[in-house]
């Protein structure tokens, strides 16, 4: 059995500890897990793995974190057959990275490029930044992308790098290498 769990609350130290250590005491394993500190908030998301009474014992202890930490804690239980069903999208991973100056719509309109061609978007990752040298705010991105077989790589990066250049955006698109 799964759990996804998501916290969200002002950053406070021994957060992330006192979770895993409530994952470690139910004996459940963590199958994926990912955080993130946003000024003063941290994030955490995670999907954890084990038997229906470890799972329900692990949902009471971040009960009491949550009252503890004072910090907000979804909790969602994924379909026992989700996984059988929904089979993994193919294609060839791909890393995309933009920076540009700040622009108003400017992930939006990225993400509609991508989705329009059928390209699959696992991760963003965006930040706005002061420039290193300049006083000029600057927008960075990071997608780790899915590209279909059907999808034609050279016609993508080439209509996609026109797409930027309208934009007044820097861009590259490379598959992912392990």
């Amino acid at each position: 059995m799964q759990l996804a769990i998501t916290v969200l609350g002002t950053k406070t130290d021994g957060l992330i500890t006192e979770i895993l250590s409530a994952v470690s005491a139910c004996q459940c394993t963590i199958t994926e897990l990912r955080t993130a500190n946003l000024i003063e908030i941290t994030s955490i998301y995670g999907l954890i793995d084990g038997n229906w009474n470890h799972i329900a014992k692990l949902e009471g202890l971040l009960e009491g974190l949550r009252q503890r930490f004072q910090v907000q804690i979804m909790l969602l239980r994924p379909q026992e057959n989700a996984t059988e069903l929904a089979a993994p999208p193919e294609g060839v991973p791909y890393t995309l990275e933009t920076i540009s100056m700040d622009k108003k719509d400017l992930l939006y309109e990225i993400t509609s490029f991508l989705v329009a061609r059928g390209i699959f978007i696992d991760e963003i990752s965006a930040s706005l930044h002061p420039a290193m040298l300049f006083s000029n705010p600057v927008f960075s991105t990071r997608f780790t992308l899915l590209v279909p077989p059907d999808v034609r790589i050279l016609s993508l990066r080439e209509e996609f790098l026109d797409f930027c250049d309208s934009l007044n955006i820097d861009a590259i698109l490379e598959p992912i290498k392990r």
